[in-house]
């Protein structure tokens, strides 16, 4: 029983692992990349509807696998493949839910589901499987009701390394970037090494202090789950940071994070952005990109115009907006090295039309390394 906090309820039948979860249901518009989802810690405490009718064909494989497990708090398909057919697979995605505790439901109208949230709004939800399916009605709701709501929710704890870890740039090193993990996906860290960076990813606790002791090129703040108007103290070392002259990319979480670090808002949208069809325009180039997305929080920011930032960092303007909906998808500063997108160009899963941000990274502290060695001269 999928039961939803305004009372709508939904039976299919059990799947994965057995027994209760409660989340935010949200649904992800992908045909394709479900083992990238499930595995993006973005989704932690999020139980998310697949909108494809066919999820599980590929199986699942180690090489495909975006963080350590999978996140999601539970999930919702209209039909699991009976088999799972594909040379790379070397277990089912059933075989998956049920070790990691993945509490599901399938054989449910999905699009009805699918409807009912763009018409209602993203909102807290509860699959109920075996025992827990035979409580009453009320009792349901009730538990429901009683869960962790998304707004105001700091997740980065929970997804976020325990100890830093680096990785050694691939061919010429050109420095160190310091990576915030905030729940940061293995294809991103891949594609910041490939570009010729040292890669020094940090536990979501550590200080300003603590980065700037590491003497990095530049600051990367990654994807994440959770409401950013909670994470106070990563605005704080951001700001930190920036004043320092570091230049900055920040994705997804990222994105919010910058905005409010130069003194914007963020606020929760009625659904969310989720799935790797997303098009966005970047009014730098004029080109429509179609992106990888999967957030719930915008900048509160107009998409026109240049606008001095509240908190003393100079003029700022909007660099990206979705086509959809005209929400803010990429920020860039225009005194200091910064920027950020709030899509995944990492494209896992998705498709590849904005990997070039990390080459613009890349030459954006290229950039500033030329200016800090002129000044020296």
């Amino acid at each position: 029983m999928l039961v939803l906090e305004d009372g709508r309820r939904f039976v299919g039948r059990r799947y994965g692992s057995e027994g209760q979860t409660l989340g935010e249901v949200v649904f992800a518009t992908g045909m394709t990349g479900y083992q990238e989802a499930l595995t993006d810690p973005s989704y932690a405490g999020q139980i998310v509807l697949m909108t494809a009718p066919h999820i599980g064909n590929t199986g699942m494989n180690d090489d495909d696998m975006e963080s350590r497990q999978i996140w999601v708090a539970g999930f919702i398909v209209r039909e699991p493949a009976r088999i799972a057919s594909n040379y790379r697979a070397t277990r089912t995605l059933d075989d998956d839910l049920e070790e990691q505790g993945v509490v599901g439901i399938s054989g449910i109208d999905t699009r009805a589901i699918t409807r009912h949230i763009r018409s209602k709004g993203a909102m807290k939800s509860g699959i109920f499987s075996g025992d827990m399916f035979g409580l009453s009605d009320s009792e349901q709701l009730e538990r429901v009701l009683a869960g962790a709501a998304m707004r105001g929710r700091n997740l980065s704890l929970e997804v976020s390394t325990v100890e830093p870890f680096s990785i050694p740039a691939q061919g010429e090193r050109i420095g160190s970037v310091a990576v915030l993990d905030l729940g940061v996906k293995t294809s991103t860290l891949t594609y910041l090494a490939e570009r010729g960076f040292e890669v020094l990813v940090l536990p979501q606790s550590v200080t300003a202090e603590h980065v700037l002791s590491l003497k990095p090129s530049a600051l990367f703040f990654s994807n994440g789950p959770g409401d950013p108007a909670a994470s106070d103290a990563h605005v704080t070392l951001l700001q930190e940071v920036l004043r320092a002259g570091i230049p900055y990319f920040g994705i997804c979480f990222g994105n919010q994070l910058l905005g409010r670090a130069l003194g914007f808002r963020t606020y929760k949208l009625p659904f969310g952005h989720r799935g790797i069809n997303q098009p966005v325009l970047d009014k730098t180039t004029g080109r429509v990109e179609i992106t990888s997305q999967n957030h719930g929080f915008a900048v509160d920011m107009p998409i026109e115009g240049v606008h001095d930032s509240r908190a003393g960092f100079g003029r700022v303007e909007v660099s990206h907006y979705s086509l959809n909906d005209q929400v803010v998808e990429g920020i860039r500063c225009l005194d200091i090295n910064a920027f950020s997108v709030q899509y995944h160009p990492e494209a896992a899963s998705g498709p590849h039309d904005a990997n070039h941000l990390f080459d613009r990274f890349r030459d954006v502290v290229l950039a500033a390394q030329s200016a800090v060695a002129g000044e020296t001269k």
